[in-house]
């Protein structure tokens, strides 16, 4: 795989199975990168602690990988929690809401993190930004579509002089394909270190392990989650 030389990217790294892939996928093509994360009140706050294991030992499976993960930045956005009522900053039970899209849509969540994320890459000279959304395996946000991806490109270079690049390596592959990818990218060693250490259920839940890792087994994270495993299963055994 190609690696762009002297370039740096940034990566949006919540702790989750997908933004855990875009990190390898960052750290496979780019000289330094570094890592971005949000506190936004979210339910499922537990992913957060899984930010830190997941680093360290995503950089012990290559040399090279030691060598170009660089600054881990946090960012507290617990206001955004505060205005948003939704499944994934209260206690609420998941359902679809009258408008079509599921009440764990967080509004305005991934346009605030990709335009914090510009601003901190502005300042530390980064041009390229790494994202896990994705069109085929999400829940119906509108945020995730790769249309918003690419109208934000526009707004954040034309509003800041810049030329930044917003790259979503998952948008067009579904939870299987992500699995694949792991392992080329880091062979079975990455894809059990993310099944364990990464996390993806809306609940927060880390008392029950399945195949597929920990989680409720029920909301629609895991049931993504756990059919995409049973799927990349399938095609390697």
């Amino acid at each position: 795989m190609t690696v762009h030389a002297n370039e740096s990217a940034l990566v949006l790294f919540s702790g989750g199975q997908d933004s855990a892939t875009c990190l390898a996928w960052a750290l496979t093509h780019y000289k330094r990168v570094e890592t971005m994360g949000f506190d936004y009140g979210q339910r499922h706050s537990v992913e957060l602690s899984c930010r830190e294991t997941l680093r360290e030992q995503m950089a012990s499976l290559k040399p090279e990988w030691k060598d170009r993960l660089g600054a881990d930045h946090m960012l507290d956005l617990r206001s955004l929690g505060t205005l948003s009522d939704t499944a994934l900053t209260r206690e609420a039970e998941i359902s679809m809401t009258e408008s079509g899209l599921p009440n764990t849509f967080v509004p305005g969540r991934n346009l605030l993190f990709l335009t914090y994320a510009a601003a901190l890459a502005y300042r530390r000279s980064i041009k390229h930004i790494v994202t896990g959304v994705c069109e085929t395996d999400y829940s119906g946000y509108p945020d995730c579509r790769d249309d918003t991806i690419k109208a934000l490109q526009v707004a954040l270079n034309l509003g800041m002089e810049q030329r930044f690049v917003l790259h979503t390596p998952l948008m067009w592959i579904n939870k299987a394909q992500t699995w694949s990818l792991t392992e080329t990218l880091g062979g079975n060693a990455l894809v059990e270190l993310i099944n364990t250490e990464s996390h993806s259920c809306y609940k927060g839940d880390r008392d029950h392990h399945h195949a597929w890792g920990f989680g409720c087994g029920e909301c629609p994270a895991c049931d993504l989650r756990a059919e995409g495993w049973q799927q990349y299963r399938e095609t390697t055994v």
